[in-house]
């Protein structure tokens, strides 16, 4: 990008827009003494242009026209902030085909249409940014790309769905029910009022699916893994998982080789207390990697939010104009051999069991484990109140 202007266009005045229109009203001297340009934000398109968002905009960026930034031949990069697969799918698409460059926050786009949206990006030479769609505001994505590069992963952990944290955060600490968590976190604005994709790993399972690409270059869908949520976990999960075995309770992301077979999976597990992601709490994300050559990292920060977002998807502008070489997403070989079914997988599991208090239940319970091939590392049995199961 050679021109002294770089005219930028966004798709979506909503909440991250409006974040991305207040870090250019802040910063922009910043931004152009960064890359030596003029950095011009020229049309913000949205179905409504009426609403103050509490940000300065000149009235004459703003429109209702999706064409006015698609066909525009003097935008150069365009931003989209709309979300879901359709009609983004169609507009990152259509700008990329008209020599565009692209930078999303759209995790579900990319989840499910990543082959069509990086064939055409490289069809037309042209870039797409997205590291605002996994982690928010934390530097993630392009330092997993680029500056860990020379690491072959063993594995990645992730903290990136913030109200689930945010849930389990508030069940240990004062006591409450997951229900109860639930309408404190909706009505705080944690939670969405339809909560399911949240609480149920379909978000985190959406971000996964990106950090195995950029990380293990391997591309899965959603329903060729294990995905569960955390609306089953209970205060006795929770009490149990603290007192008896020192560890808490966190929806965690999961990719890693074991013996060339990569590992996918998304689910509530047990952390250790003295492990770096049992410290990410309340809506804060965290990822811990383990390359081959660097070893243990740690990246932690504020995984929504309007500015946290904004400052991604600003800084992925800011990497396109100093830089326009194609990127590579993932590694150039990869060592997987294939992906393990969740059934195959030999872990550590927690069960907690209600029994009758009788002689030979313990007994029994033994057997069956054995039978499945199922050794048990530690019990713990608790003496319930009369008239009601042990646990």
């Amino acid at each position: 990008m050679n021109k002294d202007v770089v005219n930028i266009g966004l798709i979506g005045f909503g909440t991250i827009g409006s974040g991305v229109v207040e870090t250019f009203n802040k910063n922009l001297d910043l931004l152009e003494n960064k890359v030596n340009k003029r950095v011009n934000l020229k049309k913000v398109v949205d179905l409504d242009v009426k609403t103050d968002r509490g940000v300065y905009i000149s009235p004459e960026v703003l429109s209702t026209d999706i064409n006015d930034i698609l066909e525009d031949p003097e935008i150069d990069i365009v931003i989209e902030l709309i979300g879901g697969y359709q009609p983004a799918l169609k507009f990152i698409l259509r700008v990329m085909e008209n020599g565009k460059h692209v930078v999303t926050a759209n995790k579900a786009l990319l989840a499910k249409h990543w082959n069509e949206i990086i064939s055409c990006a490289g069809k037309n030479n042209v870039r797409i940014c997205f590291e605002a769609s996994v982690g928010g505001g934390i530097p993630l994505l392009r330092p997993l790309n680029e500056s860990l590069a020379s690491n072959n992963f063993e594995s990645i952990y992730g903290i990136i769905n913030g109200t689930a944290n945010y849930i389990l955060t508030k069940m240990s600490d004062e006591g409450k029910s997951f229900e109860a968590v639930l309408k404190d976190a909706q009505e705080r604005g944690y939670a969405e009022s339809d909560p399911t994709f949240d609480i149920e790993g379909d978000d985190t399972a959406q971000k996964l699916i990106i950090l195995t690409i950029i990380g293990f270059g391997k591309y899965m869908k959603q329903e060729n893994f294990h995905v569960e949520g955390i609306s089953s976990i209970t205060q006795e999960d929770i009490r149990f998982a603290r007192d008896e075995l020192d560890c808490c309770i966190k929806l965690l992301a999961i990719t890693k080789l074991v013996d060339a077979n990569l590992e996918v999976r998304v689910h509530p597990t047990l952390v250790p207390m003295n492990h770096l992601l049992s410290s990410v709490n309340g809506v804060f994300n965290g990822v811990y990697l383990v390359g081959d050559i660097v070893g243990p990292i740690m990246m932690y920060g504020p995984g929504a939010g309007m500015l946290p977002t904004a400052s991604a998807v600003v800084g992925d502008c800011i990497d396109i104009i100093e830089n326009m070489d194609p990127v590579h997403y993932g590694p150039t070989k990869t060592p997987v051999k294939k992906v393990s079914d969740i059934a195959d997988l030999k872990s550590k599991y927690y069960l907690r069991l209600l029994t009758e208090d009788k002689p030979g239940v313990l007994h029994e319970i033994s057997g069956i484990l054995s039978k499945h091939n199922i050794s048990i590392g530690s019990m713990t049995q608790e003496k319930a109140e009369k008239g009601t199961p042990i646990s």
